[in-house]
């Protein structure tokens, strides 16, 4: 039988290993001003891609109330590589079914989406500063109950 102190060694272990991984990771949310997400407000968010040929997975983070009057939102993505232009896409993120209710996690009635938005890995051609933008395109303006909208980048591991 292991001991309470061999215990805590092997925890300590692991611990101390496991905090040695590197996670390539960018994450980055935008509060939105009194839960009242304008037309106007569009959160940018810019981060540095320097290993062009890794494949990445990009996602949409949604953090709203269980007020929230939708079961989606729709968003346009902006996007905009090292010394190219601005491209847009329109974007529908399913937020609830009526089966389940809210999709992600929650914490009493604040609900934690993570949408992904590439369908596949997403490879950057270019080394360089990459800018992401996103605002949302409802019906509704102010769109209500709406606390923080953020963007995740992950880099893809062979496992």
């Amino acid at each position: 039988m292991l001991s309470v102190k061999k215990i805590f060694i092997y925890l300590s272990i692991i611990l101390a290993v496991s905090s040695c991984a590197r996670i390539d990771l960018f994450e980055k949310q935008q509060s939105i001003p009194s839960q009242q997400w304008f037309y106007s407000n569009t959160p940018g968010f810019t981060f540095n891609i320097t290993d062009t040929g890794a494949a990445y997975s990009i996602y949409i983070v949604i953090r709203h109330s269980d007020q929230y009057q939708y079961n989606n939102l729709w968003v346009r993505l902006g996007s905009k590589a090292p010394s190219d232009s601005m491209r847009f896409q329109n974007i529908n993120l399913r937020l609830a079914s009526d089966a389940k209710g809210w999709e992600g996690s929650a914490m009493d009635d604040i609900y934690e989406v993570r949408k992904l938005i590439s369908p596949g890995p997403v490879h950057f051609k270019s080394a360089g500063e990459y800018y992401f933008s996103i605002a949302q395109i409802m019906r509704e303006n102010p769109l209500k109950h709406v606390f923080s909208i953020g963007l995740r980048i992950e880099k893809m591991h062979d496992n």
